[in-house]
């Protein structure tokens, strides 16, 4: 089990995918089910601080990763849960305990057969004893320009300017929530991203890990 946590834009996704395959294992995006929680939420008029209804959602087990693409039943629900309306309820939605819990659960079942999983709280609260704990950062420049050209290769519109509010607004919100505060593990092999390649950064982690 491999954890690569850090801020939006700090890489964690491509990283992880390209580690994965390194080691053979699979990848999940652990901000999956929680976008999925938000976008579910959304469409059937969920209010954010509706605790009930939300862990409903997180533990429907039609809800469900298939490699890198989430699905509820036999919807797939991969370009939903990117689409920009559902920032708002993303933070609310993230900072609920008993979501949180709930998602924690199924990412462990996840997680039974090995894999490399990136997020926000992978090696501080999900995989706390896990041997393998990452932290990727950058600086907010660096990270913005990352989701600009993210955004450009899905064929999307983006404004450098709102980008950059929306990052640094997600860093205050995810640093400083009461349950699982974006850190990094006392123990985790912290990695500055800022000039550095994605093949550098892979190389890294896995001369790391094989040590």
């Amino acid at each position: 089990m491999v954890a690569i946590d850090g801020p939006a834009g700090a890489g964690k996704s491509a990283v992880s995918r390209r580690v994965a395959a390194e080691l053979g294992v699979p990848f999940i995006d652990s901000g999956m089910f929680y976008r999925a929680v938000a976008w579910l939420g959304l469409e059937e008029g969920v209010a954010s601080d509706d605790v009930v209804r939300l862990v409903e959602i997180a533990t429907r087990p039609r809800l469900r990763i298939a490699g890198e693409k989430i699905f509820f039943e036999d919807r797939d629900l991969t370009a939903d849960i990117h689409r920009p309306e559902i920032n708002d309820n993303l933070s609310a939605i993230s900072q609920v305990a008993a979501v949180r819990e709930a998602i924690n659960r199924r990412q462990r079942r996840l997680a039974e057969s090995g894999v490399v999983m990136a997020g926000r709280d992978i090696g501080t609260v999900v995989f706390p004893d896990t041997p393998h704990k990452f932290f990727l950062t950058a600086s907010l420049d660096e990270r913005v320009r990352r989701r600009l050209a993210q955004k450009e290769r899905r064929g999307e519109q983006a404004d450098a300017d709102e980008m950059e509010r929306e990052i640094a607004d997600r860093d205050v919100a995810d640093s400083t929530r009461l349950v699982a505060p974006l850190k990094p593990a006392p123990d985790a092999v912290i990695i500055d991203t800022d000039g550095l390649d994605l093949d550098q950064v892979v190389a890294k982690i896995l001369e790391q890990i094989r040590r």
